[in-house]
C-alpha cells in the first residue's frame, strides 16, 4: 500500500479533501444517537437505494432516495415500485436524523423517460466548480413486471433541488440499473452499474468528459448475481459493496487502477438486527466518511427477507421500507460492523466546493 500512496499524484491527495471532514457541524457538540430506523418515507413509505451528500448551499446533509409507492393499494404485480419519484430528506443534525423535504425536480422528455417515467437509485456527487451531477435509473413507464429497458441519464444541477438537462449514457445494454460514478487519480471517470442483460452482473465503463463512456464488461473478481455497487476509499483502500439481496458482499481493491477486486468471505449485514425495522438482510448501501470513520447507510424490507417479485400478494408490510445506517470497521484488510451497537454520528461538513465526489479513491491511512 506504501507503493500506491508514493505514485498518487499530490493533486489526487488536495482532491480527497472533499471526503476528509474538516470541522464539525456548529451546532452540536456532542454526537447524537442515530434511532432506528433512520428514516421512513411519510409519503409513500418506500425508501429505499439511499445516497447522502453535504448541500454546500444551505449547509445540511441530504438524502437522495428512490421512493416507492409501497402504501398504494390497488396495484399490482411491481407497478408499486414504478411510477416514482426520487424523495429527498435532510439533516440539520449531522445526519443522526432526517426529515422528509419532497421530491427532486427533475427534467425528463417523454423520449427518454415515456409518459410516465420511473426513477430508480440515484448516485450524486458535487465537482470542483460547485456543479452537481446525478446519474440516474430511467423506466419508461409504469409496468408489472421486471423485462423492461432501463437507461443511465445524467443530469446536471446548481441547487440539487432542481435537475436539468438529462444525457442518456450509452452502455453494456439496454437494462442498466445502479450507477456509481468516481473519479481516478489519472483525472478519468469511471462507472460501476448493473448490468441485467448479464446475469445482474457488475460492469464499469469509463470516460474523460461524463459525457461518452467506453464499456470495459464484468468487473473482475466481482462474481454471482448482485446489484448496487458502492465505491469508496477508506483505509488506504478502495472498497465496493454489492447487494446481494443476502447482505451486502464486500470487495477490496489495492491497484491504482481499479481493475482487480478481491471479495471477502463474509457479508456484512446479513444476520438479523434487533432494532426496529431492523431484523432482515440490509440491502443496497452508500457509505459516507467523515471524520475518520466510515458510515454506511443502507434499506431493509421490514416485512420480508428475500427479493421482490411480481407475484408477490399486495401487502403493506411486504413492500414498505426503511433507511438504517451502521458504522463500519476495518481490521486486516476486512470490513465488519455491528448493527445492534448505539451509533453516535455526527457528519462533518465537507469543505465547498470539493464535496461528496472522491477524486482520488486511495485515501490516506487514518
Amino acid at each position: 500500500m506504501r507503493r500506491l500512496a508514493r505514485i498518487i499524484s499530490p493533486l489526487g491527495f488536495l482532491f480527497l479533501a472533499g471526503l476528509l471532514a474538516i470541522s464539525a457541524v456548529a451546532a452540536d457538540s456532542v454526537d447524537k444517537i442515530s434511532p432506528k430506523p433512520a428514516f421512513r418515507d411519510p409519503v409513500f413509505d418506500g425508501a429505499a437505494d439511499p445516497v447522502v451528500i453535504w448541500n454546500p448551499q444551505i449547509k445540511r446533509w441530504w438524502m437522495f432516495y428512490t421512493n416507492r409507492r409501497a402504501n398504494v393499494a390497488g396495484l399490482s404485480g411491481v407497478a408499486w415500485v414504478h411510477g416514482t419519484r426520487i424523495g429527498i430528506a435532510e439533516s440539520a443534525d449531522g445526519g443522526a436524523t432526517w426529515k422528509h423535504l419532497g421530491d427532486a425536480e427533475i427534467e425528463m422528455p417523454a423520449s427518454i423517460g415515456g409518459a410516465q417515467p420511473t426513477f430508480w437509485a440515484p448516485d450524486v456527487a458535487t465537482d470542483m466548480n460547485g456543479v452537481h451531477h446525478m446519474f440516474l435509473t430511467v423506466v419508461p413507464g409504469i409496468f408489472e413486471d421486471w423485462q423492461h429497458p432501463r437507461t443511465m441519464v445524467h443530469l446536471v444541477s446548481r441547487d440539487l433541488r432542481k435537475w436539468a438537462n438529462p444525457a442518456p449514457l450509452t452502455l453494456a445494454s439496454d437494462r442498466v440499473i445502479d450507477a456509481v460514478v468516481r473519479v481516478l487519480p489519472n483525472g478519468n471517470f469511471r462507472m460501476w452499474y448493473n448490468n441485467e442483460r448479464d446475469g445482474k452482473a457488475i460492469y464499469y465503463a469509463d470516460s474523460s468528459d461524463l459525457k461518452t463512456w467506453t464499456d470495459r464488461g464484468r468487473c473482475q473478481g466481482v462474481e454471482g448475481m448482485c446489484e448496487g455497487p458502492y465505491v469508496f476509499g477508506w483505509k488506504g483502500h478502495a472498497w465496493m459493496l454489492v447487494d446481494t439481496w443476502k447482505g451486502l458482499g464486500v470487495y477490496r481493491s489495492d491497484d491504482l487502477d481499479l481493475i482487480a477486486w478481491k471479495g471477502q468471505p463474509e457479508k456484512l449485514l446479513d444476520k438479523p438486527g434487533k432494532g426496529t425495522d431492523d431484523g432482515v438482510n440490509g440491502g443496497h448501501p452508500a457509505v459516507v466518511v467523515s471524520g475518520g470513520r466510515a458510515f454506511c447507510f443502507y434499506f431493509t424490507h421490514p416485512g420480508r427477507s428475500g427479493t421482490i417479485s411480481p407475484n408477490d400478494p399486495e401487502n403493506l408490510e411486504l413492500r414498505r421500507s426503511s433507511i438504517q445506517v451502521v458504522e463500519l470497521f476495518e481490521k486486516d484488510g476486512r470490513l465488519t460492523c455491528d448493527r445492534d451497537a448505539p451509533l453516535q454520528i455526527v457528519l462533518q461538513p465537507s469543505h465547498p466546493p470539493l464535496s461528496h465526489w472522491e477524486f482520488s479513491i486511495f485515501p490516506k491511512s487514518q
